[in-house]
């Protein structure tokens, strides 16, 4: 086989892909974390040995799922980080980034993040904290880099970056979290909260020298 076909071939996978994917979206969209493989099978027009034969199971799809709506909210995020405005104004434009975002789609956060409410998971070994939590973890370290690369915080300030980082991402999806279930405040309410939780150190910290700003 040629390059030229290898490389056609390779589009036409990724293609079928991503439409499968699509499809995927829609059942979750509509289901939620008990979106199955049968229903996505059905919504995408093919059988369940096909589907299989993309994924391998549950745990493949939701894997390649999160990775679809992580790096969409990873480039939401860093978009408000890079809005031209004051530090406080981007700070919560990025909280409000993210929780617009688990506003707007509720049924794709929960099977991403509460797949055990589903009632299919169990049967196919599907372990839950195996895969949401590294969305958190890769949420974190993203962050970090981001703190690192603009903020001079000094000694020790690559591991300071990271706890940050990691504590923001923790913050802003744990009161989510809560926040979407009882929804006890307005989102600009709670956006306005959680920024004046954070705003001490962070109106502070100085930008670091060269650097694009925060």
């Amino acid at each position: 086989m040629d390059t030229t076909q290898r490389t056609d071939q390779q589009r036409s996978a990724d293609r079928r892909r991503r439409e499968l994917l699509e499809a995927a979206d829609r059942v979750v969209l509509r289901d939620g974390p008990h979106a199955s493989m049968n229903a996505i099978a059905a919504e995408a027009g093919i059988t369940k040995p096909i589907l299989y034969r993309h994924f391998g199971d549950k745990s493949g799809l939701y894997a390649a799922l999160a990775k679809r709506h992580t790096d969409a909210l990873l480039n939401s995020l860093r978009a408000a980080l890079d809005a031209p405005a004051e530090r406080r104004e981007r700070v919560e434009a990025t909280l409000d980034t993210y929780l617009a975002a688990i506003e707007a789609r509720p049924q794709v956060y929960r099977f991403l993040m509460h797949p055990a409410e589903g009632g299919h998971v169990g049967d196919q070994g599907f372990d839950v904290g195996q895969h949401f939590a590294p969305l958190l973890r890769r949420m974190g370290e993203e962050l970090a880099q981001v703190i690192e690369d603009r903020l001079d915080l000094g000694p020790g300030g690559q591991q300071l970056a990271r706890v940050w980082g990691h504590g923001i991402v923790g913050m802003m999806h744990a009161a989510g979290d809560w926040w979407l279930g009882e929804r006890p405040c307005s989102r600009a309410e709670l956006v306005r909260s959680l920024a004046d939780l954070l705003w001490g150190r962070l109106a502070a910290a100085a930008d670091k020298s060269g650097g694009p700003g925060f």
